[in-house]
């Protein structure tokens, strides 16, 4: 890889900004600060949902520490003598660059999430799988268009809102550089899974952004052969994400009571011996697993820096095929496992999840049913329910005059794009105003 070209100013439309002492990348914050996407974050699931505890993390507090930590790896990056001679920069040059365009992916990581958190992702695939296994489907799209509302996945969504959901005055959204767009892209797949490589196992570009993916991945020289691979600080950026899910829902799930600090003792000490000395401090509780978790963040910093500047060569020709974080230390895995097992799955979790569930299933079912079922009375109706926002862009990507002209496929993506932006309580009063409990 070259990184006069990882390192672009590019964007997909050329850019008309005028010139100030801000680099492209610092320029990509400012767009990306004072997105509407980005301030509906603060109402979106991390863990618990619906959680009337202002204490307990947000999509939005979530994706500001995984920034701080992405900006944290990026300064030991700009400090490594190995990677300054790789990239032909000084460490004032590589500063204005590397941790702005880490901090910049790491905001929006989690941008195109639907509301309820990761189910929400499964509720989306598991109606449509059924939806489209109706002998009376009411709509005709592709086997490729199917599979991304099947598979769907908050990064291939996170995508389509930056590049063109945050609409102004054309279809390029916030028109960020490539890098940052890059760097955010973990999947940058639009075909079908392929578990056996890191960047398709999961469906993370649609057929409609398919072409900016080509554009991104020109400008950034991402093309391995017939592949296209991850950006180099993509694997930063997933990182800095794994790292904070899994400390900082830990440290929410004490604060919930769900485990004490001898259990979480008993299944990490091996990998993390430090944890003896930090519970047995003459300190409260509260006090112990934060200085678990910040203990736990400098070690699994270290790890996923270590690894990254080891397997350069590997990551740079598209060969390194694991996280950073899971490939070399059992600390990561024996956290997931405890977290899944003592955090993820107790029953009050999984009781908001079901009511997600029962929100967006009801909700994809009125609107199919309205728009794409019944007569032009109610899709009429249910169209002027619909993002104006939302529908303009649609209307643009094709060149369409209203909703009955776009394919089947834009339609479809118009109702998704609409729930998907959806905040969780604004997912459950409309659902209760269209269903009449008010």
């Amino acid at each position: 890889m070259n990184w006069d070209l990882l390192l672009t100013e590019s964007r997909i439309r050329p850019s008309n900004r005028k010139s100030d002492a801000r680099s492209a990348f610092e320029s990509d914050y400012g767009r990306i600060i004072f997105s509407p996407a980005t301030r509906r974050m603060h109402a979106k699931t991390q863990v618990f949902p619906l959680t009337e505890d202002d204490n307990i993390h947000s999509r939005l507090t979530h994706s500001l520490e995984v920034m701080s930590l992405g900006y944290s790896l990026s300064i030991r990056f700009c400090e490594s003598d190995e990677l300054q001679r790789r990239t032909g920069r000084d460490t004032y040059t590589l500063f204005r660059e590397i941790p702005v365009i880490v901090q910049n992916a790491c905001l929006v990581h989690d941008i195109g999430n639907p509301p309820f958190g990761h189910f929400g992702e499964t509720v989306i695939g598991e109606y449509f799988q059924k939806f489209f296994e109706r002998d009376d489907c009411p709509l005709t799209l592709s086997a490729d268009e199917q599979r991304e509302f099947i598979h769907f996945d908050g990064n291939a969504q996170g995508l389509r809102v930056l590049t063109k959901l945050q609409h102004l005055n054309d279809r390029y959204g916030l028109n960020l550089t490539c890098p940052t767009l890059a760097a955010g892209l973990k999947y940058p797949n639009p075909n079908a899974i392929d578990k056996s490589r890191i960047e398709t196992r999961k469906v993370g570009v649609y057929q409609s952004e398919k072409e900016y993916l080509d554009i991104i991945a020109d400008h950034c020289g991402l093309r391995v052969g017939e592949r296209i691979v991850r950006h180099p600080l993509c694997y930063l950026v997933e990182a800095a994400d794994s790292i904070c899910y899994l400390t900082m829902d830990l440290e929410d799930g004490f604060g919930k009571h769900l485990y004490t600090l001898e259990m979480l003792r008993d299944a990490i000490h091996a990998d993390f011996p430090e944890i003896n000395e930090l519970i047995s401090e003459n300190v409260p509780d509260k006090a112990k697993i934060t200085k678990i978790r910040n203990a736990l963040i400098t070690k699994l910093v270290d790890i996923a820096f270590t690894r990254f500047e080891q397997n350069i060569d590997s990551i740079e020709a598209g060969t390194f095929n694991q996280e950073l974080i899971f490939s070399s230390s059992e600390l990561g895995n024996h956290l997931q496992a405890f977290c899944i097992e003592h955090i993820f799955s107790i029953s009050s979790i999984y009781e908001l999840e079901l009511l997600g569930h029962n929100v967006l299933t009801a909700l994809l079912d009125f609107f199919t049913d309205c728009l794409f079922v019944r007569g032009k009375q109610y899709r009429r109706r249910a169209v002027k329910l619909l993002s104006d926002n939302i529908l303009q862009v649609a209307l643009m990507e094709i060149g369409a005059a209203t909703f009955n002209d776009l394919p089947d496929y834009y339609k479809l993506r118009v109702v998704v794009d609409f729930l998907t932006g959806m905040t969780d309580r604004y997912a459950l009063n409309f659902y209760r105003k269209v269903s009449g409990i008010r």
